[in-house]
């Protein structure tokens, strides 16, 4: 049997888990294709128009797999952990679907509310094994087997690596360090971020992003608002950059996001005006399926060349 996996949003955060547990079940997983000009083109079709380019680009990989797999795995992700949730657009993607995707009736629709832990975690792993007739042990093998993979890709970032795109653990002897911060579907899909990462390490830069800092080091910087903001994503955003301007660990920040994102929006000016009062080069970068290469390309040479620039002079006045 086979299982089909859109390549799009949450899959990036979590993919090792929902493969090797998908496989350790004895399902055939099929991933949809690499975002292409074609998936863009399919998912604005057919989704709503006032969405944001990661749920367009989510329509379009689940169209990618209609017709080759017998189910379609859809989240429907409330909470992974106690103190926030989902964006609106997370919690209502299968009922978007659903209304704007014609013959898509072979959806795995799970809904992922596991605000009490492992426990939770478990027990919906183990009603998804129980929908293919799988074993208690079965399930529990498949899961824990499942979470050695998340934890190993979790640690492979904090080596330095960034598994989604290939790239090994990077060489500390760059010119400069960069906290490229935004959410994980944005990062690390190199079509619709036009590859900002892998064009800003060619570049001679060191790239951290959120993944790379632990939770340890994110909660430190949980009460740095007033209130802290609903969004599980944005909240690992926004406290990376803090933990990156107050420890003065990077050269220069820059914010990968959606255009007409709202909690981005949000979480976007939040990181500029605490930049600017800590004096830390920072650079929004904003897409949509009609961004091009070379305005990208443009802003990203500039903020590079005048990190270098601010650097020597550092190094010249000290």
């Amino acid at each position: 049997m086979k299982i089909g996996v859109p390549r799009a949003l949450a899959y990036y955060a979590y993919y090792p888990f929902i493969n090797t547990f998908f496989e350790e079940l004895g399902l055939e997983v099929v991933v949809s294709d690499p975002t292409s000009k074609e998936i863009i083109d399919e998912g604005v079709e057919d989704a709503v128009a006032d969405a944001c380019v990661p749920v367009k680009l989510f329509h379009g990989h689940v169209k990618n797999l209609m017709g080759r797999v017998d189910y379609i795995f859809v989240p429907r992700l409330v909470k992974v952990n106690s103190e926030a949730t989902f964006c609106p657009k997370f919690l209502g993607l299968p009922d978007m679907l659903v209304c704007s995707l014609e013959n898509l009736n072979n959806m795995l629709e799970v809904r992922i509310d596991i605000a009490k832990g492992k426990r939770q975690l478990f027990s919906l792993c183990l009603s998804v094994a129980r929908k293919f007739n799988k074993s208690f042990f079965k399930a529990w093998n498949a899961y824990r087997k499942a979470k050695e993979s998340l934890e190993k890709y979790k640690l492979d970032f904090l080596k330095g690596a960034i598994p989604p795109l290939g790239i090994g653990v990077q060489e500390k002897k760059a010119e400069i360090k960069l906290g490229v911060v935004g959410y994980p579907y944005l990062l690390y899909d190199p079509y619709v971020s036009l590859d900002v990462i892998g064009k800003l390490i060619k570049m001679g830069a060191y790239v951290v992003t959120p993944e790379m800092v632990t939770e340890t080091e994110k909660r430190k910087y949980a009460r740095r608002l007033r209130k802290m903001l609903f969004w599980t994503f944005s909240n690992s955003v926004l406290r990376t950059a803090f933990h990156f301007m107050e420890t003065k660990l990077v050269d220069g920040i820059i914010h990968v996001t959606a255009f007409g994102c709202g909690p981005d929006f949000i979480v976007d000016k939040i990181m500029e005006l605490e930049a600017r009062e800590k004096n830390v080069p920072f650079l929004t970068v904003a897409f949509d399926e009609h961004t091009g290469q070379e305005g990208v390309n443009t802003r990203l040479e500039a903020f590079v060349d005048m990190l270098k620039r601010r650097k020597l002079k550092e190094a010249i006045l000290v």
